[in-house]
C-alpha cells in the first residue's frame, strides 16, 4: 500500500481506517501548531515578555478575520467527501474549482479589511499601549499575505475530504522548516522583530499551498483541474454557503467571543497575558486530538453517507470517540507531569512558569469533553449538518462562556484582589466545554443530522 494513497473510508475497519487518516492530520496539526508556538518562542527568548504577549494577543483578532477561509474549507471538504464516496467525478471537480475561487475572492477582502480594522479592534480591546505597536505591525504583515494561508487550508480540506491526509502532512512539514529557520534568521539575527516573525509565517505558509495546489494537479485520475471548472457555478456556490457559512460563523462566534473575554484578560496586565499566551500555545497541542479526530470523521461520515452506509457511519462515531478519548487523556497526564518545564521553554520567567500551569491545571478536565464535543460534530458536519454545530457554540460561547468569565471574575474581587481572581477565565472556560460536550451528545442521539445529506437535497436535481 502506498503511503500517499487515498484512505477509502467506505471499506474496512471503521475504527482503523479513522486512525489511519487521523494521524498524518495529527502530525500535520502539532507542525501548524508550531508555527504559532516557534514565533512565541522566538520572539519571547529574543525580543522579550512584551514581545510574547503581542504576538499572543493579535491572535483572537487574527481568527476573526479568517472566517472566511474556515467556512469556503469546511463545506468545500464536506462537498468533495461525498462526491467522492458517491464516485460523481464532475461534481467533484466543478466543486473543487469553485473552491479555488472562491478562496482567491475571500482572500483579497481580507488583504483589504484586515489591515483597515486592525488598530481600531486592538484599541477596542484595551490593549496595553506597551505591546499595541508591535501587535498592529504582526496583523498587517499577515495579512497581506494571507492567500497563502487561505489556500493552504482549502486545498489540504480538499486534500482530505479525497482521503489523502498525508500530502497535506508532508507540505506543512516542509513549510514548517522554512518557518523555523526563517523565524531565527529574521529575529536573531537580522534584528527584526515581531515584524520577523510575521514575514517567516507567511512565506512559509505560500510554499505550503503551492505543493498542495501542485499535488492536486496530478490527481486527473480521481477529477478534473480545468480553466472552465474554477468558474463558481450558481449550484455549487450555493451549496459551499449553505454548508460552509454556519461553521464560518460558528468559528467567527468563538473568535468574537475570545475578542470579548481578550478585553478582560488584558485588564489582569502584561504578566497574566503573557501567562495566557502560553498556556494558550499548550493547549493547541492538547487540543489537536480532538480536532483531528473530529476533521476525520467528518471525512468518514462523507463517504460513508455519498455511498449510503448509514450503518457504518453509527459504528465508527461510536468507536471512533472511544478512542480519541483515551488518546486525548494520555496526552493531558503527560502534559501534566512535563507542564512546567513545557512553560520554560517559552519564558525564563519563574513568576509567569508558575501562573502559566496554574491555569494549565484547570484546563485539563476539560479535554475529554472537547474530544466528544468535535468527534461527534464531525459526524454531523460529514452528513452535512453544520447548523447544529453552530447553535452549540452561540450557546456555550456566547450565552455561557462570556456571562460566566465577566460574572466570576466579578465575584471574586477583593481589596487583595482588585481586579478579581484570574483563575476564573479559564474556571468559565471549563464549565463551557463540559456543557458544550453534553448539549453535543444529546444532539447527536435526537439525530437531525442524518437527514441532511448533500446527496438527498431536492435541489441538487
Amino acid at each position: 500500500m502506498n503511503l500517499f494513497d487515498t484512505v477509502d473510508m467506505r471499506v474496512g475497519n471503521p475504527v482503523r481506517q479513522i486512525v489511519r487518516f487521523t494521524i498524518p492530520m495529527l502530525l500535520g496539526n502539532i507542525a501548524q501548531q508550531l508555527y504559532n508556538t516557534v514565533d512565541s518562542i522566538i520572539v519571547g527568548r529574543f525580543v522579550g515578555d512584551n514581545a510574547l504577549a503581542a504576538v499572543g494577543s493579535a491572535g483572537p483578532i487574527l481568527n476573526l478575520m479568517l472566517v472566511l477561509f474556515m467556512g469556503i474549507s469546511v463545506g468545500a471538504s464536506i462537498m468533495v467527501s461525498q462526491y467522492f464516496g458517491a464516485a460523481q467525478r464532475e461534481d467533484l471537480s466543478k466543486t473543487i474549482g469553485c473552491s479555488i475561487t472562491l478562496t482567491g475572492i475571500a482572500s483579497l477582502i481580507i488583504m483589504i479589511i484586515g489591515p483597515l480594522l486592525s488598530g481600531p479592534l486592538l484599541r477596542l480591546l484595551n490593549t496595553p499601549e506597551s505591546i499595541i505597536d508591535w501587535c498592529q505591525s504582526y496583523l498587517t504583515i499577515i495579512f497581506i499575505g494571507i492567500a497563502g494561508n487561505g489556500y493552504y487550508n482549502i486545498l489540504s480540506g480538499v486534500l482530505r475530504g479525497l482521503g489523502d491526509s498525508v500530502s497535506a502532512l508532508c507540505y506543512l512539514l516542509v513549510a514548517t522548516v522554512v518557518n523555523i529557520v526563517l523565524d531565527y534568521v529574521f529575529v536573531a539575527k537580522l534584528g527584526l522583530g515581531v515584524a520577523g516573525v510575521a514575514w517567516a509565517t507567511i512565506i512559509a505558509q505560500f510554499i505550503s499551498s503551492a505543493l498542495s495546489l501542485f499535488k492536486l494537479t496530478r490527481m486527473s485520475d480521481i477529477f478534473d483541474l480545468r480553466a472552465e471548472y474554477l468558474n463558481p457555478r450558481g449550484r455549487y456556490t450555493r451549496s459551499l454557503i449553505r454548508l460552509g457559512v454556519p461553521s464560518g460563523i460558528t468559528q467567527a462566534i468563538f473568535s468574537m467571543s475570545m475578542i470579548v473575554v481578550q478585553s478582560l484578560t488584558n485588564s489582569f496586565g502584561e504578566l497574566f497575558i503573557a501567562a495566557n499566551v502560553i498556556v494558550m500555545r499548550i493547549d493547541g497541542f492538547v487540543m489537536l486530538p480532538a480536532f483531528s479526530f473530529g476533521s476525520a470523521m467528518t471525512t468518514f461520515a462523507g463517504q460513508n453517507i455519498g455511498a449510503g452506509k448509514m450503518d457504518r457511519v453509527l459504528i465508527g462515531a461510536r468507536n471512533g470517540t472511544f478512542t480519541a478519548m483515551g488518546v486525548s487523556a494520555v496526552i493531558t497526564d503527560l502534559i501534566l507531569l512535563f507542564g512546567r518545564a513545557l512553560m520554560g521553554v517559552f519564558t525564563q520567567t519563574a513568576e509567569l512558569i508558575d501562573l502559566s500551569y496554574r491555569m494549565m491545571q484547570i484546563l485539563s478536565f476539560g479535554y475529554i469533553a472537547m474530544e466528544v464535543t468535535q468527534c461527534l460534530s464531525g459526524i454531523m458536519r460529514g452528513a452535512g449538518d453544520t447548523v447544529t454545530p453552530m447553535w452549540i457554540s452561540i450557546i456555550t460561547s456566547i450565552a455561557l462562556r462570556i456571562p460566566l468569565a465577566y460574572g466570576l471574575v466579578a465575584l471574586t474581587r477583593t481589596p487583595e484582589l482588585p481586579q478579581g481572581n484570574c483563575a476564573m477565565m479559564y474556571v468559565s472556560l471549563l464549565i463551557s466545554w463540559s456543557t458544550g460536550a453534553i448539549i453535543t451528545f444529546i444532539m447527536y442521539l435526537r439525530g437531525r443530522w442524518k437527514k441532511t445529506a448533500l446527496l438527498s437535497d431536492p435541489t441538487r436535481k
